[in-house]
């Protein structure tokens, strides 16, 4: 099959999933079971959606939420691969960082966000930071992972043919470590929505999709509650789809072009 029937393929499960699940809300909301102000039907939902999009609202909250997940993400970017790799390369680093950062990663980053508002104040920092220390983990781990896992007949066969360290760094360790490193960071941007909602709802001062997320529970607005989540599911697919598939697509088709240089 070709890469554009599996793309269309793929496409027409992902309708074929959503629509299902919309027709079990669906049935469920109108089944009478629960208050339509507790379980507003699709029509409903989508009428919200609309309006706060028309009027820009919903657009400017999930543009601050973008930029603090992106921030975020970008700094665990930065941190989680270089010292993935430090880790793996060198029993030194990782004999110091290994045991702060088993005991780090089990805590929540929920359960931080009080002791970063008493830090850091309310905004953009301690939401920043909140997703920064909950996506850091993931692709640390990944990195890590992946580097140790390089086959090392790999390194030594290199070495035999006169690789220094940066050719075997670039052309046999990045190449042999990326799929641990690709699924880091699709954990890693998971982890960090998942960060980012819950700091809005408490840390950020009134923007972002959290924070409309917590300020339509006050008010028993379930319809908008349920509109932000389709807005952060939607954007969500989206860099699954467009941005990490690509990036997985470039890793493959380099891998490609350099086995055919190599044949």
């Amino acid at each position: 099959m070709t890469e554009t029937g599996q793309r269309t393929r793929s496409l027409l499960r992902a309708v074929m999933t959503l629509t299902a699940a919309a027709c079990v809300y669906e049935l469920l909301a109108r089944s009478g079971y629960f208050a339509a102000a507790l379980l507003p039907t699709l029509p409903n939902i989508a009428q919200t959606l609309v309006a706060s999009i028309s009027d820009g609202t919903m657009i400017e909250h999930a543009i601050y939420t973008l930029y603090r997940v992106m921030f975020g993400f970008g700094l665990a970017v930065a941190v989680g691969i270089p010292l993935g790799i430090l880790m793996a390369r060198f029993r030194a680093v990782e004999n110091f960082f290994l045991p702060l950062v088993s005991t780090l990663m089990p805590i929540p980053s929920f359960a931080l966000v009080p002791l970063f508002m008493l830090w850091f104040g309310i905004g953009n920092l301690t939401t920043i930071l909140i997703v920064f220390y909950a996506a850091t983990f993931p692709m640390l781990f990944n990195t890590w992972s992946g580097v140790r896992s390089v086959n090392p007949l790999w390194l030594r066969a290199a070495g035999a043919m006169g690789a220094d360290e940066h050719s075997l760094f670039w052309k046999v360790i990045i190449p042999g470590a990326s799929p641990f490193i690709i699924t880091g960071m699709r954990q890693s941007f998971l982890r960090a929505w998942i960060a980012v909602v819950g700091a809005e709802m408490i840390a950020a001062s009134d923007w972002g999709l959290g924070w409309v997320i917590f300020d339509a529970k006050e008010f028993l607005n379930t319809d908008t509650m349920l509109a932000a989540l389709v807005v952060i599911g939607g954007i969500g697919y989206l860099f699954e789809r467009l941005v990490f598939g690509s990036i997985e697509h470039a890793t493959v088709l380099r891998w490609g072009m350099m086995r055919s240089a190599k044949g």
